[in-house]
């Protein structure tokens, strides 16, 4: 749980569970990993060979950060599964899983952001929400990408999702990507999803043996955004050991931390 958080892109963190598989390159220096083996946690593998782990507290936190942003009369933004994916297909997670989604689908002043490398499992796992077309407004949905091909593997199945919002996270960032951000290629009906993907973030890897972000990747995502109107936060250029964090780090013409509307 965490009410503050280092990313600059949401207001808090939220995890129901701890724990994950690695799907793909951009997996290989996962910091939710390393930050568990420091804790001597033995939660990352494969399903069948490892647990995860149910962490207790967070469901009456989300619902006191709920409460209080109705109190101050804004919204704020929650970033789910930050330490784990809430769409693996991990049976130990199921009942947890379904209990989160019931509790999320009730939050009144908070904007869930949920976001996977396994977008294809979202009708399998959030049918609640598809049936009888019901999908939350508040819980916006994102896949994460890496390099070209993430990119083409998971747009469909994002885009595919009855969210109001559709987001890719290009973090970490490991070649450059030619997007498609509008859908036109993915048969989707624009009469049924206005927007094919409102949000792109950007990011380098920034823990040891991080991998090096060529800065002309993040610019070609900046541009491609702004061709097809689309938000897009620039969040870091990465480098270990004096990661770029901070907006007036970046380059002047990256200096973007925008929002989808």
């Amino acid at each position: 749980m965490a009410k503050g958080t280092k990313i600059s892109w949401t207001h808090h963190t939220a995890n129901f569970w701890w724990g994950c598989q690695k799907v793909d390159a951009g997996c290989k220096n996962c910091y939710a990993e390393s930050l568990s083996n420091r804790y001597g946690k033995k939660i990352w593998g494969h399903p069948a060979t490892s647990e995860r782990e149910y962490k207790k507290a967070i469901w009456s936190d989300i619902l006191r950060w709920d409460e209080q942003a109705g109190k101050d009369g804004v919204r704020r933004r929650v970033f789910i599964s930050s330490m784990a994916d809430f769409l693996e297909d991990h049976p130990q997670v199921n009942e947890w899983r379904r209990d989160a989604i019931t509790l999320l689908a009730g939050l009144k002043n908070l904007d869930v952001l949920m976001l996977t490398k396994r977008p294809e499992n979202a009708e399998k796992f959030l049918g609640v929400w598809y049936y009888p077309f019901k999908w939350p407004e508040h819980v916006w949905f994102g896949a994460s990408v890496s390099e070209q091909e993430s990119f083409d593997k998971r747009i469909g199945a994002l885009v595919a999702v009855p969210s109001k919002v559709h987001y890719l996270s290009a973090e970490p960032l490991l070649g450059r990507i030619e997007m498609d951000l509008r859908g036109a290629n993915y048969g989707i009906n624009h009469d049924t999803y206005s927007e094919m993907v409102d949000w792109v973030i950007v990011g380098g890897e920034s823990q040891p043996g991080c991998r090096p972000m060529d800065i002309e990747w993040a610019r070609d995502i900046v541009e491609q955004c702004r061709r097809d109107g689309i938000a897009v936060f620039v969040k870091q250029l990465g480098g270990h050991p004096n990661p770029r964090h901070e907006i007036e780090d970046l380059p002047k013409d990256l200096q973007i931390r925008e929002f989808p509307k």
